[in-house]
């Protein structure tokens, strides 16, 4: 009798193990699922912010030449300068790595900052009205690169936390998800800090 009751026992068993395996796998891949869809949004908000960072470096591109135009005509004007800016603005344009991209938009924010400190020395340049009006949509440019700059950095900085961090890092191995790189600029126009008398 012992025999009868046994069989149907470790039949069970077996089916309990069986069970127990099969929601283990499915449990796994649903998880596996979960975790590769985080992946894929954060990924596609870091390509969205990247798209934010584009759109104000074109801006800022397209004033370059306009710039660069409305000094030229003052006699006496540093012509190398100018060039060097104008030579930076085209370097840019097939430039799309992350790390030389951000290495020349500084560069070209750096000579368009000794621009404007040279133009300091030619009140008739100040002066002129439109010189006055692409400058100031220059720091237009400027304070919305600098929001889209925060902005995708800090998608980055939620993306890399899930490639990085277990155990979402074993799904970001496994479907070639890989870390983003942070995006620092300066910016081409400097503000002075106003100055308190007392």
């Amino acid at each position: 009798m012992t025999s009868a009751f046994s069989a149907p026992a470790v039949v069970s068993a077996g089916a309990a193990a069986v069970w127990s395996l099969a929601v283990g796998v499915a449990l796994l891949v649903l998880w596996t699922a979960i975790a590769f869809n985080r992946l894929v949004r954060q990924n596609n908000l870091v390509k969205e912010a990247w798209s934010g960072i584009d759109v104000q470096l074109e801006r800022r591109h397209d004033l370059v030449p306009n710039l660069v135009e409305t000094v030229e005509g003052y006699a006496g004007f540093e012509k190398k300068l100018l060039e060097e800016i104008t030579r930076l603005r085209s370097r840019q344009i097939d430039d799309k790595a992350t790390r030389s991209l951000r290495d020349d938009e500084n560069a070209l924010a750096d000579r368009l900052r000794t621009l404007f400190a040279v133009v300091e020395n030619y009140p008739e340049i100040r002066a002129n009205r439109s010189f006055l009006t692409l400058q100031n949509q220059l720091v237009e440019v400027e304070d919305q690169l600098q929001f889209a700059r925060r902005y995708y950095n800090g998608t980055v900085r939620d993306y890399n936390t899930i490639v990085e961090s277990f155990p979402s890092n074993l799904v970001a191995g496994i479907f070639g998800f890989q870390s983003a790189e942070f995006f620092e600029v300066e910016t081409a126009t400097v503000r002075s800090n106003p100055q308190v008398e007392i």
